[in-house]
């Protein structure tokens, strides 16, 4: 610990990001990555961008990419914010729409940077216990909050919140912001976002990470009422007004804009999950139900952590969390193509 790091410093507990070695002939199933490449309508777009208006700045309101995504949801565009990465999108998010007088609100067991943006930003905040299940029951922030947030389907447990549900959350939850983190909706669940029309006080979050297979071009937004998306240019272009880069722009429009590419993947990693649970299932594996792109899993006669480091010992990693206790005995498994959950399911037969 540095004698020069401020006092915020010196509090922080840094995120730690899911793994990314070196290894060859790898079977990566740790950080929920898409198996099967871009759109070749984005491969063509970064092509093309690769020119000598590289010199000049990007647009810094992604006005076209910001209109793409209004196209696709028929919102306008002052109703749409793009970042980063949704990462950024929600720690501007954090600093922007929850930083209050009361604590916000989100699950005990959830995507564990929220935790983290709260460090950041000195933001109280408190954790509302899963049930026994793993479910969130919105009954629980039926009650004064500095805000809410959680990811539909949650993370890592994979279980998706009906819209019937998420609704209801709303309509008790009128005075403080509400966001829906939904990175992995694509895989099965039904989006909040048409519901931004109806609750000025609801955003939802999307990454092209997952679904769009934009992992390492680095785009997230938020749709929201013009309110909430004028708040997140203020403290956007108080921090870095040039967020988002030509190829980025340009890759992303172009993801967007390719929904048959988009959906054939996303029907495949779906048909994919759902022989993996099977397979699992037959090992005697207990699978939660699962609206995302991975599949979380406990077996009640081995130990998570071993299982995870003997799948090392054949090049195939998976993520183990050890906090909470509550699901230190759970492996998040990410959906990867048909041929790596084959091999996956080989090695566990051999080590089970």
């Amino acid at each position: 610990m540095s004698r020069y790091w401020s006092k915020l410093v010196k509090s922080l507990t840094p995120y730690v990001p899911g793994e990314q070695p070196k290894i060859n002939d790898l079977i990566k199933l740790n950080t929920n990555e898409n198996p099967y490449g871009p759109s070749p309508k984005v491969i063509a777009a970064l092509q093309k961008e690769a020119a000598d208006t590289l010199r000049l700045y990007p647009d810094p309101n992604s006005d076209l990419l910001k209109q793409a995504i209004g196209d696709l949801y028929g919102l306008n565009i002052n109703q749409v914010f793009v970042g980063n990465g949704s990462d950024e999108v929600l720690a501007h998010i954090f600093n922007a729409l929850l930083k209050h007088d009361l604590p916000i609100l989100f699950p005990d067991i959830t995507y564990s940077f929220y935790p983290v943006y709260c460090g950041l930003y000195e933001i109280e905040f408190e954790t509302v216990p899963l049930t026994a299940s793993f479910e969130i029951k919105v009954e629980d922030y039926f009650r004064e909050n500095g805000g809410v947030i959680f990811p539909n389907p949650n993370a890592p447990t994979g279980c998706l919140l009906t819209l019937k549900e998420i609704e209801r959350l709303l309509q008790h939850n009128l005075n403080s912001v509400v966001v829906i983190d939904e990175a992995y909706i694509d895989f099965g669940g039904k989006s909040a976002v048409n519901l931004v029309k109806l609750y000025p006080n609801l955003l939802v979050t999307h990454t092209l990470s997952k679904g769009r297979s934009l992992a390492g071009l680095r785009v997230g937004y938020a749709v929201g009422h013009p309110d909430l998306i004028d708040a997140l240019h203020r403290v956007k272009d108080s921090f870095n007004s040039y967020p988002l880069d030509r190829f980025a722009q340009a890759g992303a429009i172009a993801a967007i804009k390719d929904q048959a590419y988009f959906e054939k993947n996303c029907d495949q990693v779906i048909k994919t999950r759902e022989l993996l649970v099977t397979s699992l299932e037959k090992m005697g594996f207990e699978v939660l139900p699962s609206g995302a792109n991975f599949i979380f899993a406990t077996h009640s006669e081995y130990d998570a952590e071993s299982l995870a480091e003997s799948l090392r010992e054949y090049k195939i990693i998976i993520r183990h969390f050890k906090k909470p206790s509550r699901i230190a005995q759970y492996l998040r498994i990410t959906v990867g193509t048909n041929e790596e959950c084959h091999s996956l399911i080989n090695v566990l037969s051999s080590i089970l």
